[in-house]
């Protein structure tokens, strides 16, 4: 197995790495929203909430199996409207990230008011602002950096690290990622959890504000810095 670091991460520069780590803080803090609010789920991964829909099917309730299957229709949206937006899976910097974004920033701030009034259509905005962030990502890393769930990332770290004790070589920028990306989106739902506390699903407003912000300095960015795709 070839176990290089893929050129495309190498290739990236450090505002992408600050930028994967901001999102990744963006995603726990939306999840912990989800977990905290009137229906008690994730919104930010789909292991759990296919589970739900299996339960569902079992038990043949159809109105969770509607909200089960609606939620993950929006992240499977949300994923095909980056995939549209950004359309190729190879690092491009000029791509369009921060139309993205500003479409993410703005489902978020759609969704505040709703899941703060139980309104479902609030989760299915948020499931797909997820699905948009988690794809666009995987766009500029080669899917080797995923901001919006942890199960890949804590595998690859102890894969890493067990590979490290049996004495191979492994390139430390592998565990760094991980950790990047582990610690910032804890650090998103500590954040959600403690913002919950105070203002309950308003909280919402910090990672809709913060992903319309990295929207706006990477349209900016993109215009004024980089140099035009020939």
């Amino acid at each position: 197995m070839d176990r290089s670091i893929p050129s495309v991460i190498r290739q990236l520069p450090r505002w992408a790495w600050i930028g994967g780590g901001l999102l990744a803080l963006a995603a726990g803090c939306i999840n912990a929203v989800g977990y905290l609010c009137f229906r008690h789920q994730p919104v930010t991964h789909l292991t759990g909430t296919s589970t739900m829909l299996g339960i569902a099917l079992a038990h043949g309730d159809r109105m969770e199996l509607l909200h089960w299957a609606g939620t993950i229709a929006s992240f499977v949206l949300g994923a095909m409207l980056s995939g549209f937006i950004v359309q190729q899976r190879t690092l491009q910097l000029g791509r369009r990230y921060g139309v993205v974004l500003t479409i993410e920033s703005l489902l978020l701030f759609a969704a505040t008011p709703l899941i703060h009034d139980a309104k479902d259509l609030g989760l299915y905005l948020a499931s797909a602002a997820c699905g948009l962030q988690n794809a666009m990502v995987s766009t500029y890393s080669g899917a080797t950096l995923r901001t919006t769930h942890l199960s890949g990332i804590f595998t690859d770290l102890g894969m890493y690290l067990g590979q490290r004790l049996h004495g191979e070589k492994v390139d430390t920028l592998r565990i760094h990622v991980c950790l990047l990306v582990a610690s910032a989106f804890i650090a998103g739902a500590t954040l959600g959890a403690l913002g919950f506390t105070y203002v309950q699903e308003r909280v919402l407003l910090i990672p809709a504000a913060l992903t319309g912000v990295v929207g706006l300095g990477y349209a900016i960015y993109r215009h004024f810095i980089l140099p035009r795709p020939t």
